[in-house]
């Protein structure tokens, strides 16, 4: 039960109800880490999130990959924490990976407009793949500006992926090659 305290010293002694996180070290990732989430991420426990999640950071991992099989649900707060995580490791060298998300959760991240913003995996492979490629080969083209093809809007699209149109609020599919479809 206190595994997580063999990774990060102190990790367990603070706990909460309605948010587990088990902690296991990424091997194939530099300063990789795994924090697997269970239960939901609200306004009342985003602070004890943020604060857990310091501490792994705080202890040198910046590759955060965060397994969301087991996370029912997350508000706009939660979002927020995840964002905070995001500009805490960029410019150390890191990054964000949510892997295995539920669809519900998924839904909230991509009607608050943060899915373009986060880089998400269906498999822990897929992670591991990512961090082992390097920088995107997409960054050539990105960030692209790209036309809704229901509203006409132009939008800046930083990476590929689902996003919603601020103008008309549909779902748009951008590829690789900045292709824009309906998503």
């Amino acid at each position: 039960m206190f595994e997580n305290n063999a990774i990060i010293p102190g990790f367990d002694n603070d706990r909460d109800e309605s948010l587990t996180i088990s902690l296991r070290k990424a091997d194939n990732i530099q300063n990789g880490i795994f924090c697997y989430l269970s239960g939901y991420i609200d306004t009342y426990n985003s602070s004890f999130f943020q604060k857990q999640i310091s501490k792994v950071i705080d202890a040198g991992f910046v590759n955060l990959i965060f397994n969301c099989s087991s996370l029912n649900y997350v508000s706009s707060t939660g979002i927020g924490s995840f964002t905070v995580f995001l500009k805490t490791v960029k410019p150390k060298g890191g990054d964000v990976v949510l892997v295995e998300i539920q669809p519900k959760v998924y839904e909230v991240f991509q009607l608050l407009g943060f899915s373009q913003f986060f880089t998400i995996k269906q498999t822990s492979e897929e992670v591991i793949a990512y961090f082992a490629s390097g920088p995107s080969k997409s960054s050539d083209i990105f960030p692209a500006v790209i036309t809704c093809p229901i509203c006409q809007k132009k939008l800046r699209a930083p990476k590929p992926g689902r996003f919603r149109c601020s103008g008309c609020r549909s779902i748009l599919a951008i590829d690789k090659n900045a292709e824009v479809s309906l998503g």
